[in-house]
């Protein structure tokens, strides 16, 4: 039985938390750089009462963590992938989808839902499809 379908669902939901990456990333990035929050700051028109430089930590701190909580995500969903492939272990595979959407949703606080979605879709699927069995008369 092929599994194209999870696959491509894992293949996406991997891109979002690549895409959770990127924004952990350019918020260790902008800590790297004070003088661009400052300026930012100093152009908004309504006073945050927090420093240009507490910003900036408190930004590259959640940067660190959606960063590496995003490509151990991206890791478990290609480790699923690869036991899907072949039909493998489907059941493994797709224990492996819904905890990975559960447990990264919640730690990213719904940041990783979307991914997280195509995720548990994945699993879902790997659990409850069924290869066809011929009927020998």
């Amino acid at each position: 039985m092929k599994r194209t379908g999870e696959v491509i669902l894992g293949i996406i939901g991997a891109a979002f938390y690549a895409f959770l990456a990127v924004i952990g990333g350019s918020a260790i990035w902008l800590k790297n750089n004070p003088d661009l929050v400052q300026e930012a700051l100093d152009q908004s028109p309504e006073d945050l009462g927090i420093s240009a430089s507490e910003l900036a930590a408190t930004m590259g701190s959640g940067g660190v963590f959606l960063v590496v909580s995003s490509v151990i995500a991206i890791i478990l969903g290609v480790v699923a992938m690869v036991l899907l492939r072949g039909n493998k272990k489907p059941k493994v595979a797709g224990i492996i989808f819904i905890a990975t959407s559960v447990i990264f949703t919640v730690i990213t606080f719904g940041g990783g839902i979307f991914a997280g979605i195509l995720y548990l879709i994945a699993g879902i699927m790997c659990l409850v499809r069924k290869p066809k069995q011929l009927i020998e008369e």
